[in-house]
């Protein structure tokens, strides 16, 4: 017999009867289940329980909820809490720019460092080890960060962070897959898009009230108790059907050499991106050499991962057109979306002369219509039952109106630019959640939709490493030339004759004394690289839309869960 596809919905229209005469059919014809069949992954207790499913989840499946939203938004929050607060930090310190920059990133290299290591761990040894390893890793590194008396600790407790917040922020999205079916996943991820946005937005507004009106300490001492609640809610109520292998299997199925590829490639990787026009240029041995040995690493892993019985990034993942393009457009949605976030308040600060807590306010609108959009495009989906219409105009919008920002500046109305964030928004909101349907969708096995919901997470966060870099390097080259107008510069500007200080000096612009015109000169030096920025992006949301047409239609009336999936314990 054939295996049955994961788009079909045999697993819950069969009766009992039926289940257990195919399995005696399988059993006397091949001894064995053929691998991918749904069949392989019932026990008797499923085959007697088909027909009776209850409507009603319990109560302890929405506690798990609330238990994968709460680590959804701490994680979200904590990933951008920390740019606000880090010249205070500095100057408590006595820190140096150097140990500014480390402790900037250090979260963000141990995120990228892990995830996919913690994807392919818990796919092997359950979810729940790697999740409570996560939590505790991500406790003890607030604890080290909120404790901290010197910079150098500081960028210990960060690190220590994003090891373990690499794991709760694709665990996260593993454990959703685990937990609902495909069919209706498309209401838990509105949920779970309200607590990611929302972090992405609070966490500047949190790290800057703390560290202005209370202490800095707080944005490692606030995690506590919501790690704390999460990981009770996790101990209690996350059920999840355990695997029936010995520790020794496990350990020994377990792709050590792909994780210490990965890892050694995607530090040597990173690490230049992060720092690059930054602590060295471009053109520097430290930021190439790193950086040629990231990628040749990198392609070793990708031909490696064809070897492993387990691998920690399956090649079948990406075994047709709709995975490859939801994996593409998943990183370029990551490249577009954290540098917009980024550079959208320091462009209201240079052009529009605002303060940080003014321009936090007026970028409210592409905020909450991201939250907005991200939350109801599943629901529509679900109830149309189509995702690439959605899909298709979440990239339009994008790319529209990230076009269209090129005409916002002093002498356009805040209207105006308020008009164009807010469907730049709503475009960028409905590509957010949606993407994941394609792309969970498009595996052939059930169990491979929390490796496939991993992936695209991990993806996602490549993406915005290099659109920080991309945002970087477009910015400082742009300033460069647009600087020349007010050559001789000023003493005032005498900073700026070195474009890599043109980010840090934007909170200055307002206090400056400068004659109108001077004023107005350098006022349009800055918005010249913004609108490269801008154009850069809507060229790149362009080349996303053209990859998602691409995409196929694919059945999301599946109803099938992995083994790894909810159950609820008899008392």
């Amino acid at each position: 017999m054939a295996s049955t596809p994961s788009t079909g919905n045999v697993a819950n229209s069969a009766t009992a009867d039926s289940l257990d005469k195919e399995k005696c059919q399988l059993d006397s014809s091949h001894g064995s289940t053929p691998s991918g069949s749904v069949l392989e992954n019932f026990t008797d207790s499923d085959i007697e329980a088909q027909g009776s499913r209850p409507a009603k989840k319990p109560f302890s499946f929405w506690m798990s909820i609330v238990c994968i939203l709460t680590i959804a938004f701490i994680v979200s929050w904590d990933a951008t809490c920390l740019a606000v607060a880090i010249p205070s930090i500095s100057k408590d310190l006595n820190g140096s720019s150097f140990q500014s920059f480390w402790a900037s990133i250090a979260f963000m290299i141990g995120v990228v460092a892990t995830q996919p290591i913690y994807t392919s761990v818990s796919d092997i040894v359950g979810r729940k080890p790697p999740l409570y390893t996560a939590m505790t890793l991500f406790a003890v590194g607030a604890i080290i960060f909120a404790t901290a008396h010197d910079m150098s600790v500081v960028i210990a407790g960060r690190l220590v962070q994003g090891l373990g917040g690499g794991g709760l922020d694709v665990l996260e999205s593993v454990l959703l897959a685990d937990v609902t079916t495909l069919k209706e996943r498309p209401l838990y991820l509105s949920l779970q898009g309200i607590p990611i946005v929302s972090g992405f937005v609070l966490g500047p507004i949190i790290g800057s009230l703390f560290s202005e009106f209370a202490t800095w300490r707080w944005i490692g001492w606030i995690n506590l108790p919501f790690t704390g609640f999460s990981m009770v809610l996790a101990f209690f109520f996350l059920h999840l059907r355990p695997i029936e292998i010995d520790t020794r299997s496990r350990l020994q199925r377990l792709d050590w050499t792909g994780m210490v590829l990965f890892v050694v490639g995607a530090a040597a990787f990173s690490l230049p991106l992060s720092w690059a026009d930054s602590l060295y240029p471009w053109t520097d041995w430290r930021t190439l050499l790193p950086f040629i040995i990231g990628v040749i690493v990198m392609i070793g892993f990708w031909f490696y991962e064809a070897r492993p019985q387990e691998p920690m990034i399956p090649h079948r993942l990406f075994h047709n057109i709709t995975a490859c393009m939801s994996i593409a457009t998943g990183f370029l949605h990551g490249l577009v979306m954290y540098s917009i976030l980024l550079y959208l308040p320091l462009f209201f600060q240079a052009v529009y002369l605002q303060s940080p807590l003014q321009s936090g306010i007026s970028i409210l609108p592409i905020c909450v219509l991201m939250i907005a959009a991200s939350a109801v495009a599943p629901i529509l989906v679900k109830i149309s039952k189509m995702y690439l219409p959605y899909l298709w105009g979440g990239w339009i919008l994008t790319t529209l109106f990230m076009g269209l920002f090129y005409l916002a500046g002093q002498d356009s109305s805040t209207a105006t630019a308020n008009a164009f964030q807010s469907l730049l928004g709503v475009g960028i909101g409905i590509v957010f959640t949606v993407t994941a349907l394609p792309m969970q969708g498009s595996v052939k096995n059930v169990d491979d939709q929390g490796l496939a919901a991993g992936m695209l997470v991990t993806f996602r966060l490549y993406g915005a490493l290099i659109g920080l870099a991309i945002g970087s390097s477009v910015f400082n080259s742009f300033f460069a030339k647009s600087i020349v107008a007010l050559d001789p510069l000023p003493e005032a500007l005498a900073e700026l004759a070195d474009p890599s200080h043109a980010i840090s000096f934007i909170p200055n612009i307002p206090d400056l004394d400068l004659p109108q015109d001077q004023m107005e000169a350098l006022i349009q030096a800055y918005r010249v690289p913004f609108r490269a920025i801008w154009v850069t992006m809507a060229a790149l949301s362009g080349i996303a839309t053209v990859m998602s047409f691409l995409m196929t239609k694919i059945d999301h009336d599946n109803e099938e869960q992995g083994k790894q999936r909810f159950e609820e314990r008899k008392k």
